[in-house]
């Protein structure tokens, strides 16, 4: 039986994680016993199997790999592809396909492979009308997969990979590697494929579409405590940084993801990307289109090449000298495939000098982008519009463009998120003519106010899907840009974005809990990837929730406090992540000896070490709350705190010194260097035990949670639930929905602090007018009469345009709409610092509510909004109690 799936819609609906658990259970089963892989981009599909049968193609069967045949014309990034794919083949079989350029050396099967117009054997494949390639000519990134009966004499089959392009030949060839069971993460998370003794492909025809955004890819930073101390001390030591050897795989790893673009590691402590010349080259053989961050205008490392007084970067008192800096990167570079940064700014993410403010600074940037492009003009291409630019208006510059600031028509203008997740602006719809359009900077790792996270990924998928759908919808696609820090650990999150920035509509709000799932099937295969994927839920919520890097309730320079959580919050909390700790572990058990280094990575450690970061953060908390009260207790408190500690430095040593035999060696830090960027980054707490008295000897669990605490489990309640006189709703909770013009509400599985959110889709810029808005419907219960305070809490989202709001409503059994503001607070302040570490953004309204039957109507005013739950009181509330408070209610089927 073969198992066909026509999009990945189709595949995904049979295998939601919600009241479709049998399903699952029966259709990875069907996959585990039937097919490795089906691939169909178009109507027509293309599937590979292990069986045998008359027509097919094997590439290999009965121990014989069919030769790999390129032209010598082909371009570099082709022949590294296509030697790629011989080595994919022999991790998969144990047999290694010959290379070769020769048709006389191909034998009776043969893979061919070539761009059109670059290679000879498809050109004339095509004149003789043996493949089809109308679909992919001219185009931007396609390919296309066929299988051929008599392609050539004594060549009786073929499987032929075309491309439009060199990164279409390419993205084709690796294509045909994750259909045969190769991740594209094999190198960089040890992901080792199945082995399979034959590998035989289906007749038929398979076109790639062109990739939703046309520029895509990753910045690399902060590397500071990772990347560049592997690569410097382990991976490249003859270069003593990141050098070719280490972008070489870093490339590599792009195109297998369909990314083409790479902002390079800028740090003080890395070698400037251009100043080390194969760099350069290593990117072309790749076709890798090389850019420069938002700091860095013109592909020059500011930190690392600008070697004169950083005084005189100065475009207003020294515009020869910076202009002379810039022409020389662009002599040098010119002749490579580049998308260049203009505008300007300071040496290192920090202001642009010379002005005095914004007055100074607009018509400052203007004349800048005139010189810039003046020198690409000269030395890139006289048709300077042709040339690939972007501007991306960072932080104050924000308020610039939003000032007024022109921006040359052709450049490609991109807009960042707040560091933490949310984007800051959308074009207009008058924005949108714009022949450069728009694009997106995003971040899953940063370094910054008020507090960075760069250890752990744990942003979670449903917010990516979110907020780059959103922007997507709303005309960004011309270039998105995401800061990985150190590659690890965020794979997770770097594979979701590349998918959405190749492929826009492959996920949507009905299939994007079922990301995990196909991410753990390919990763471990089918038979625990439903139980790998629940548990990388868990640990995604409960990172939403609070990250492991922002356990610290103050900013810094402030005054020290508690968390904002009561003790059964931090006893629901620890339990929580005890609980995914033991699941994961107890799978661990169950993987195949070739997975086990991969699941280390991608599971066990980012599992092992949150929870221990919460252990050790509350543990120290609790220990100091229990110091004069119950000595006993702190002390216990206090050991797990220390021990936790001590489980985190364990876990980082094993992965650095014995993970792969050593092979990580310096890629994992738990934490910044003690002493470094004290301004924005939490402090570890570090407990003296002599400050505690010794009690007696209990037993450990690394979890933190002593026997003394309440054992209660919060109440399992679906719908809403009333603890203590508040009434909580989960927003996803609604008994019935009106939409407006085709904009719905729907529900975001696996986004939310406790539970699901809900959001407006199609995600486009709209205002609202109540009663006629799209609703939700509430139905509630009051026990006695009372004055209450109705709390709305939603995700700290940014409005779409600078000037615009984030407003909801609501009425009472159909009384008239009363609206509610939830502006954000300005980017940078204490409130919105809070906002965006709670994950919560929160907006009042005081009512009367009598005893009795009633129902809450909730309006959208604006699009954009994200809303996660509902609480009344007729007593203040802490933030806390609109959070984790209920992690253990049940999560709505819908």
């Amino acid at each position: 039986m073969l198992v066909k799936f026509e999009n990945i819609r189709e595949m995904v609906n049979l295998t939601q994680v919600s009241a479709r658990r049998e399903r699952n259970r029966l259709l990875l089963g069907v996959i585990a016993t039937s097919v490795i892989f089906v691939v169909s981009i178009t109507a027509q599909s293309l599937s590979v199997r292990t069986k045998y049968q008359n027509g097919d193609f094997s590439l290999v069967y009965k121990n014989k790999p069919a030769a790999i045949l390129t032209s010598r014309e082909d371009f570099t990034v082709v022949q590294i592809a296509a030697h790629d794919l011989a080595a994919d083949v022999e991790r998969v079989t144990g047999k290694r396909p010959t290379n070769v350029t020769d048709m006389g050396r191909t034998g009776r099967q043969a893979v061919i492979i070539g761009t059109l117009g670059k290679c000879h054997f498809v050109d004339d494949l095509v004149k003789a009308k043996k493949i089809d390639v109308s679909g992919i000519r001219n185009k931007w990134e396609t390919f296309t997969i066929a299988t051929v009966k008599d392609p050539f004499p004594n060549v009786g089959s073929a499987l032929v990979i075309a491309g439009s392009d060199r990164r279409g030949t390419a993205y084709g060839i690796y294509e045909m590697s994750q259909m045969i069971g190769v991740s594209p993460w094999y190198w960089w998370a040890d992901v080792t494929p199945e082995h399979k003794n034959n590998l035989i492909i289906s007749p038929g025809v398979m076109y790639s579409h062109e990739p939703s955004v046309k520029y895509r890819g990753i910045f690399l930073n902060d590397e500071d405590w990772g990347l560049q101390p592997w690569a410097a001390k382990t991976f490249e030591p003859e270069t003593g940084n990141l050098g070719p050897k280490t972008y070489a795989k870093i490339f590599e790893l792009m195109l297998r993801l369909k990314a083409n673009t790479v902002w390079p590691a800028m740090h003080e402590v890395t070698r400037p990307f251009n100043s080390i010349s194969a760099n350069r080259q290593i990117a072309d053989d790749y076709a890798i289109v090389m850019g420069s961050s938002h700091a860095e205008p013109m592909l020059r490392n500011n930190v690392g090449e600008w070697t004169a007084n950083k005084d005189d970067y100065n475009f207003v008192t020294n515009p020869g000298g910076v202009t002379d800096y810039w022409e020389q990167r662009v002599k040098e570079n010119g002749r490579y495939e580049n998308i260049y940064t203009i505008g300007m700014r300071g040496i290192h993410d920090s202001p642009i000098l010379g002005t005095k403010g914004q007055a100074d600074r607009i018509p400052l940037l203007e004349k800048i982008f005139a010189v810039q492009r003046s020198l690409l003009g000269r030395y890139v291409d006289p048709n300077v519009e042709a040339i690939p630019q972007i501007f991306c208006p960072y932080k104050e510059v924000l308020a610039d463009y939003q000032a007024g600031l022109k921006v040359p028509d052709d450049v490609t203008i991109v807009f960042p998120d707040d560091n933490f997740g949310y984007i800051r602006q959308f074009p207009t719809a008058e924005e949108r003519k714009r022949k450069g359009g728009f694009g997106v900077y995003y971040h899953i790792s940063y370094l910054g106010r008020p507090l960075s996270y760069l250890w752990l990924n744990s942003v979670p998928p449903a917010l990516i899907w979110e907020e780059m759908s959103k922007s997507y919808a709303n005309g960004m696609n011309r270039f998105w840009i995401l800061n990985v820090g150190d590659i690890k650990p965020g794979e997770i999150g770097i594979d979701l974005f590349l998918q959405m920035a190749y492929d826009a509509k492959k996920w949507d709000a009905d299939n994007i809990d079922g990301f995990l799932i196909l991410w753990a099937m390919r990763e471990f295969g089918p038979v625990n990837s439903a139980s790998i994927a629940k548990i990388m839920d868990s640990y995604f919520r409960l990172g939403f929730q609070r990250k492991p890097e922002h356990l610290q309730w103050f900013l810094p320079g402030e005054r020290p406090r508690k968390s904002a959580l009561t003790e059964r919050e931090i006893q629901d909390r620890l339990r929580a992540y005890a609980g995914i700790r033991d699941r994961a572990e107890t799978i661990a058990k169950r993987i195949a000896p070739t997975k086990q280094s991969a699941f280390y990575e991608l599971v066990l450690y980012p599992i092992r070490s949150a929870a221990a970061a919460n252990a050790r953060f509350f543990a120290a908390e609790l220990a100091e709350s229990y110091k004069t009260t119950d000595p006993k207790s702190a002390r216990d408190w206090a050991e797990r705190s220390v021990e936790a500690d001590a489980m985190i430095a364990a876990e980082a040593k094993y992965f650095n010194n014995d993970l792969e035999k050593g092979k990580w060696r310096n890629i994992m830090s738990p934490e910044i260097t003690p002493g470094q960027w004290t301004s924005m980054r939490s402090i570890p707490p570090k407990l003296d035990l002599s400050d505690f008295e010794s009690g007696p000897q209990q037993d450990r669990l690394a979890a933190g949670i002593p026997r003394s605490l309440d054992q209660r489990q919060s109440p399992q309640v679906k719908g809403f639930s009333e603890v203590d006189g508040i009434v909580s709703i989960e927003a996803e909770h609604y008994s019935r929905t009106t939409g407006n013009g085709g904009v719905v509400w729907k529900v975001i599985r696996g986004l939310g602090r406790t539970g699901d959110s809900v959001t407006l889709i199609p995600s486009k810029a709209r205002t609202f007018v109540p009663p006629t808005a799209p609703s939700l419907e509430y139905k509630l219960k009051i026990a006695a009469s009372a004055d209450f305070t109705l709390n709305f809490a939603l995700l700290p989202t940014q409005p779409f345009f600078g000037d615009k709001k984030i407003r909801i409503a609501y009425s009472f059994d159909s009384g008239p709409p009363v609206t509610i503001d939830l502006s954000s607070p300005e980017v940078g302040g204490r409130e919105w610092s809070h906002n965006v570490m709670n994950e919560l953004n929160t907006g009042s309204s005081a009512c009367h509510m009598t005893k009795g039957d009633h129902v809450l109507t909730v309006f959208a005013v604006d699009t954009g909004i994200v809303l996660d739950k509902i609480v009344f009181s007729s007593r203040s509330l802490t933030k806390s109690y609109l959070g984790p408070a209920e992690t253990s209610f049940q999560h709505g089927a819908r």
